[in-house]
């Protein structure tokens, strides 16, 4: 079936539909990761866009229920060169086209994504429609210029709607889930952690009530300087207990802190961003998915450090308190693309909390 992607600018790529029929409006990003792309799909941080995976050959290791990082998928359309019809894995369960299907959501194949990435590194990341429908360039031209593509209130749609633990019977951690991975609660729990996880919006009086010796701020999509309440409530956890922030929770605690963030042109999306850690001189390859990154010149005052850079852009990366146990990244250690590179920030977790219970 014949199917078009066609962004806010007018341009439109013809392609073939795959995965589920219809029209799907979205924020137009990229991906690029050679493989994981079960995990992009199932990633509540990426709810609302649509996501173009720049590596030409998707699908042909199939899904399957282990690397999943969410109960369902959050992207609003999927585009890649080509979809494997045939996948070919030990771990296979079924076919990529046959998982958008069941999900419904839209795909589009056989476009020029070297093309479409190249304009979202030029002009920005920009909004855009996948559709199978026989409608008008110009009606949804019009369309995506003229109402908003993505809620303000992407967080609450993604959070848990209640609290659930995993008992462990090391520190116990209470987990602010902003659209958590579920690489991070099994990174706490492979250190014997007991976990609680909590809605997005439980206020610090709550957290504390459970008596937490750590407190993790997850990932998690959209505008970080739209959850006022959220800012609010890290704002009052600082300095009552030691603190890991990743990605959203990176920039939520730098706001908290009063720093500010501002939105990327095109975002860091893929599984190989290299990244420096200040504190021992080394290089990470990282897995990385944000459209927002703190200033650096908003850092001075607010009692934060830098501790990482990017260093393809020299974007801030990390950062921690100089006075409370408290730090966090904007990448994702528990990703792991590929080596365990990022993973000892987990231990740094651990070793903060230890040391905080001895200073107590």
């Amino acid at each position: 079936m014949r199917a078009r992607l066609i962004l806010e600018d007018g341009t439109v790529f013809e392609g073939t539909a795959f995965g589920a029929e219809g029209e799907s409006f979205g924020e137009v990003v990229f991906n690029t990761g050679m493989t994981g792309y079960q995990e992009v799909l199932t990633d509540p941080s990426y709810y609302g866009q649509i996501v173009t995976m720049t590596y030409p050959l998707i699908g042909n290791y199939g899904v399957n229920i282990d690397d999943i990082e969410s109960n369902h998928p959050h992207v609003r359309g999927f585009v890649v060169r080509e979809w494997s019809s045939h996948p070919s894995n030990w771990r296979n369960m079924g076919s990529l086209d046959a998982y958008l299907k069941t999900n419904n959501i839209i795909g589009i194949q056989g476009i020029d994504t070297r093309m479409l990435t190249k304009k979202i590194r030029v002009k920005g990341t920009m909004g855009g429609v996948i559709t199978t429908l026989d409608r008008s360039v110009e009606e949804y031209v019009s369309k995506l210029n003229t109402q908003g593509l993505l809620p303000r209130d992407q967080v609450a749609r993604v959070t848990t709607k209640s609290t659930y633990r995993s008992p462990g019977k090391n520190y116990r951690i209470v987990a602010m889930d902003f659209g958590m991975k579920s690489g991070v609660l099994r990174s706490l729990v492979a250190r014997g952690c007991d976990v609680t996880v909590v809605p997005a919006d439980t206020s610090a009086e709550e957290i504390l009530n459970w008596q937490p010796h750590g407190v993790m701020l997850s990932n998690g999509p959209g505008d970080p300087a739209d959850l006022t309440d959220i800012i609010a409530t890290v704002r009052q956890l600082i300095g009552q207990v030691p603190i890991f922030g990743i990605c959203l929770g990176h920039q939520l605690i730098s706001l908290a802190c009063g720093a500010r963030t501002e939105r990327l042109k095109f975002g860091h999306r893929g599984a190989n961003h290299p990244v420096k850690d200040l504190l021992n001189g080394r290089c990470y390859i990282t897995s990385q998915n944000h459209g927002y990154v703190v200033v650096p010149e908003s850092l001075p005052g607010t009692g934060l450090e830098l501790t990482h850079i990017n260093q393809n852009d020299g974007s801030v990366e990390g950062v921690r308190h100089t006075e409370h146990p408290v730090f966090s990244v904007q990448y994702h250690p528990e990703a792991r693309p590929g080596p365990d590179d990022s993973d000892y920030l987990f231990d740094r977790f651990m070793e903060i909390i230890a040391a905080h219970g001895e200073g107590k």
